[in-house]
């Protein structure tokens, strides 16, 4: 890549700005959302920085502690990273696993009694990418045996063996369930977008602590699904829902996701060092970066969605959708040289330091809405809203620009 005294500028100051906002998002983790009542971590904070107690506790939100604690101690080993990584990881063994019908439940209650117990694929799959990160931060063979196990259990239950890819949910026992949505504003069909890409990030992270071969047709095959149905090669927009036969089955356009996924299947071609895919991806994240620029506001961040058919565009600015914008517009830079991606990605960065940091308290607001406001009635910490996105985000733009400097 081309340096200029400009360029050079921008990657110095973002790598030193995203490395010391690193620690104050982990520093927050640290000090407010430790339960040293009931074990492990409080299942929601406000965005008023107001603990509830009793809240259910996610199996998502402690896969993304596991993971982002144990990937900022390989980044720079900290005691206080590797407490907060054992501390989630003894969580997740004795009170989010499934030791009866494999698996992860959804939640547990603030106690630690299971209440949402369906098989969310979703949830699955981070559990792994958690597991396998802490196993290469700190060589724990149980976490690697776990994230196999659940490996296979995710392949024997959910593979579609007819088709290809992944059913989205079942009951606690692996049987059909009506309900598959993660969320109530998700469509209730049998395959989605995110969590397919979500599979493909665990099993990204579990190859590069074991490298079986099975594994390794099984990444191969996602970046097939990805590159033949869920990205449109039009477009560059990624389609969310299809039914079980890949007929689509939504229009909406969602910014994040298209950026986000623009290095995450990079990295997943690199990790398996497919010549072919590599080449294929390292294309596919300059134009899926172009097409996500379309979601630029004004004051640099990226918006929510759009629904063509509606022409309605959704200008809310979510916290990870900027987090994944910054990574994923410094990925297309580096592939193709472009100045006007590492730009964006910095103008990105400027909007997360002035609008959704909080200065009081610490981590990053949900978000603005579309008048400017901070999104109210949202968590600061919940079932959603974890440490995952903007960490890794800071962690990721730390390595690659430290690599170019």
């Amino acid at each position: 890549m081309k340096s200029t005294p400009i360029i050079a500028n921008i990657t110095a100051s973002l790598s030193a700005e995203m490395q010391q906002e690193l620690h104050q998002i982990l520093a927050y983790w640290v000090k407010f959302t430790v339960d040293e009542t009931h074990g492990g971590f409080y299942g929601r904070i406000t965005e008023d920085n107001v603990t509830d107690l009793k809240a259910d506790k996610g199996g998502v939100l402690n896969a993304r502690i596991l993971w982002s604690f144990a990937a900022a101690y390989r980044l720079q080993p900290e005691r206080s990273y590797q407490m907060m990584a054992d501390r989630a990881f003894t969580y997740i063994k004795d009170h989010l696993v499934d030791a009866e019908y494999g698996g992860v439940y959804w939640s547990v209650d603030y106690q630690g009694i299971p209440v949402e117990t369906k098989k969310q694929v979703y949830a699955l799959a981070f559990t792994i990418y958690g597991l396998s990160e802490y196993d290469l931060a700190f060589g724990k063979q149980e976490a690697k045996t776990m994230a196999i196990k659940l490996y296979n259990d995710l392949i024997d239950h959910s593979y579609d063996q007819l088709n290809g890819g992944y059913f989205e949910a079942f009951t606690r026992e692996w049987a059909e369930v009506s309900d598959l949505r993660l969320s109530d504003k998700d469509a209730n069909e049998k395959k989605t977008m995110n969590t397919h890409l979500h599979v493909l990030e665990a099993f990204t992270t579990l190859y590069k602590i074991w490298q079986d071969d099975g594994l390794k047709e099984r990444i191969a095959e996602l970046l097939y699904l990805f590159d033949t149905y869920f990205i449109d090669s039009v477009t560059g927009h990624m389609t969310l829902f299809f039914d079980e036969n890949w007929n689509k089955k939504s229009d909406t356009i969602s910014y994040g996701h298209d950026i986000e996924a623009s290095w995450l299947l990079l990295e997943a071609a690199e990790a398996i060092d497919d010549v072919y895919w590599i080449q294929k991806m390292k294309e596919t994240a300059v134009k899926m970066a172009t097409a996500a620029l379309e979601g630029l506001a004004g004051d640099g961040a990226l918006g929510y969605e759009y629904e063509p058919g509606t022409a309605h565009f959704n200008k809310e600015k979510h916290w990870w959708v900027q987090a994944e914008a910054v990574v994923g517009f410094i990925s297309a830079w580096q592939q193709n040289d472009n100045p006007l991606f590492l730009v964006t990605a910095a103008t990105c960065w400027d909007f997360i330091k002035d609008q959704l940091l909080d200065a009081q308290y610490g981590e990053w607001y949900w978000g603005r809405n579309e008048s400017g406001a901070i999104m109210q009635n949202q968590d600061k910490a919940g079932l959603w809203k974890c440490p995952y996105h903007n960490s890794r985000a800071c962690m990721e733009v730390v390595r690659r620009l430290n690599a170019v400097q």
